[in-house]
């Protein structure tokens, strides 16, 4: 939660005639780095029991390699590690925001829009790799051809909807924890809290999952 500026305003830079959101930026970085170093404590001395963060870590591996396989069969071996660093950084990304004097990079629209986009583009990509550049076309005018449009706009909503649903969950629950936080402070920001954290987890489920979901349809003839 940031204390420092209002919540959904942004510290901006300017340079080449781009604009830069300088928070998001840096707390990007510090995210990419949080992830490497609970990734690097988690494999260093990894036990047969595993006990605290090795067995989340381990737990969330198994089951994202899980559905993968159900998905995708064994080519969705291949993308392991684009999901697996995908979910981390959206786990520790949404929970960022949660410690005092940090925010989220989840928070800020241009970071799960260049997420989703990444997803988008790479369905595309494998999509022409698995069936060939005319089956990718053919398939935007199944079952008929008046249906182009329709398939279209299927294909545009998708990066926006996977974007909007979790800009607008992790900001509005870091918005009202700042509010509750003013109004009945303690007790009811802490329960709050709480429930912030279980959001977080779940929103970086949904958005790892759909994106498998949409990874999936570019390997199969469907598609």
């Amino acid at each position: 939660m940031e204390h420092g500026h209002e919540i959904g305003s942004h510290s901006l830079a300017h340079f080449a005639g781009l604009t830069f959101n300088m928070d998001t930026l840096i707390m990007t970085w510090i995210t990419m780095a949080i992830v490497i170093v609970l990734a690097i404590a988690a494999t260093r001395r990894m036990e047969l029991r595993p006990r605290g963060w090795q067995n989340f870590l381990e737990m969330a591996v198994m089951y994202l390699l899980e559905q993968m396989e159900t998905n995708m069969g064994s080519k969705g071996q291949k993308l392991a590690p684009l999901i697996i660093t995908l979910f981390l950084f959206l786990v520790v990304g949404n929970e960022l925001g949660l410690i005092p004097g940090f925010t989220s990079p989840t928070n800020d629209i241009n970071t799960t829009l260049g997420l989703a986009l990444m997803i988008i583009v790479i369905v595309h990509v494998l999509a022409i790799k698995n069936k060939g550049f005319t089956k990718y076309i053919k398939h935007y005018f199944e079952p008929y051809i008046p249906f182009v449009v329709i398939n279209i706009i299927e294909e545009v909503a998708k990066p926006i909807t996977l974007s909007f649903r979790l800009f607008g969950n992790i900001l509005a629950g870091e918005i009202l924890l700042l509010v509750l936080g003013m109004l009945v402070p303690y007790f009811v920001p802490t329960l709050w809290l709480a429930f912030s954290v279980f959001v977080g987890i779940v929103q970086a489920f949904i958005f790892t999952m759909l994106s498998i979901s949409y990874l999936s349809n570019s390997m199969q003839d469907g598609h």
